[in-house]
């Protein structure tokens, strides 16, 4: 291997469901992992159920307001205690086998015959909950059982792509609205989407619209390629949109350095932040097998801009438009994962080289 080139990982890593499964145990079961939107839980009751690893996670608003997190799980039997995606309940939770009943804390309240069992405990059979840390107006939750910091896993994550956290703080995301919300079906391993949405390599090949609004994508360096920098629009660009037309004014509180830039971070393992002036825009992963992967995208916009009903259409497709180039690019290199052809991997060229990085880390993580 020359200095100009250096290896991916090998082919089985992108299709072997023992690394798939030691992924789900080492990676996404160990680590802080994005999984709602605060605001789809609104009220008490509201609540969503996200895969995460090998778990099914209940996410959803106690009485109090707080968010809280538990396994999905009935502790009777095992059953699945909620089986729809997202719902709300009055009150409590109700098992649909045998009528076990949580209150929206966790603690089990009611059962058949529960009288009659007088040394039940009902706080030690209560639903099994899951660490809660909400941060960008998002839930993120942790299956280990000791995670690791948030400051130094996520906030740092952002630290060290843009140099402080506090760059990221000046978009208010947690105070933006939804304006938009796409779900992508992948046939395609979750690495491989992280390697793409790291690298630009491939943007002036397959991301024409992408690339006329940022033409330094177009030399092939991604934004994520340098500490702090954000790529710029392109001289007669105005902005983020898929025509390169007005957008909807610059977010209040970004830094005059902020105001015709795209910023994009990864937080691992699966969430991507694109920030540009007017919205930004969140990526979450919910890998599912080593060929499967689902990606919820949001795009967010300022209250006024939603609440006046303005046509964000074309601010939309922008994004829409490389998620669709990407994702398609991705579910095309998926087959050869398993030729014999990439048994070995294949190579990383100078502007990817810190996508190296990335399988460095997992390798470690993957052998802990």
């Amino acid at each position: 291997m020359t200095a100009s080139l250096i290896s991916t990982l090998p082919g089985r890593y992108y299709t072997d469901p023992a690394i798939f499964a030691r992924e789900q145990e080492n990676v996404f079961e160990a680590l802080w992992f994005c999984a709602v939107r605060g605001a789809d839980i609104p009220a008490p009751g509201d609540y969503r159920t996200v895969q995460i690893g090998r778990e099914s996670v209940l996410v959803s608003r106690s009485r109090s307001g707080t968010v809280r997190a538990f396994l999905n799980v009935c502790r009777h039997r095992g059953a699945r205690l909620c089986t729809e995606e997202s719902g709300s309940v009055r009150r409590s939770f109700q098992c649909p086998y045998h009528a076990w009943t949580y209150d929206l804390d966790g603690r089990l309240i009611a059962a058949p015959n529960l009288t009659s069992m007088p040394d039940v405990d009902r706080a030690e059979f209560g639903l099994r909950t899951v660490p809660v840390r909400e941060w960008l107006g998002y839930v993120w939750v942790c299956l280990a059982d000791e995670p690791p910091s948030f400051a130094d896993t996520v906030i740092g994550a952002v630290t060290e792509r843009l140099g402080a956290a506090d760059a990221i703080e000046a978009y208010g995301t947690e105070s933006l609205a939804l304006g938009r919300r796409v779900t992508y079906d992948l046939r395609a391993n979750w690495k491989l989407i992280i390697e793409n949405f790291m690298e630009c390599y491939h943007c002036a090949t397959i991301h024409p619209e992408l690339t006329e609004v940022l033409p330094e994508f177009a030399d092939g360096y991604a934004a994520q390629y340098y500490v702090g920098h954000g790529a710029e629009f392109g001289e007669d660009v105005r902005g983020f949109t898929v025509d390169g037309g007005e957008g909807f004014g610059t977010l209040s509180g970004l830094a005059a350095g902020q105001d015709r830039r795209y910023y994009a971070i990864t937080v691992r393992p699966q969430v991507f932040v694109n920030l540009v002036p007017d919205h930004v825009i969140v990526h979450r992963m919910f890998p599912l097998a080593a060929d499967r992967t689902v990606v919820e995208c949001d795009w967010l916009y300022s209250p006024e801009v939603i609440g006046s009903g303005r046509d964000i259409s074309r601010s939309v497709e922008l994004f829409h438009r490389v998620n669709e180039q990407d994702f398609a690019a991705c579910e095309r290199c998926q087959p050869a994962m398993s030729s014999r052809s990439y048994a070995d991997g294949g190579v990383l060229v100078p502007s990817e080289h810190h996508i190296g990085e990335f399988h460095d880390w997992l390798l470690k993580r993957l052998a802990g």
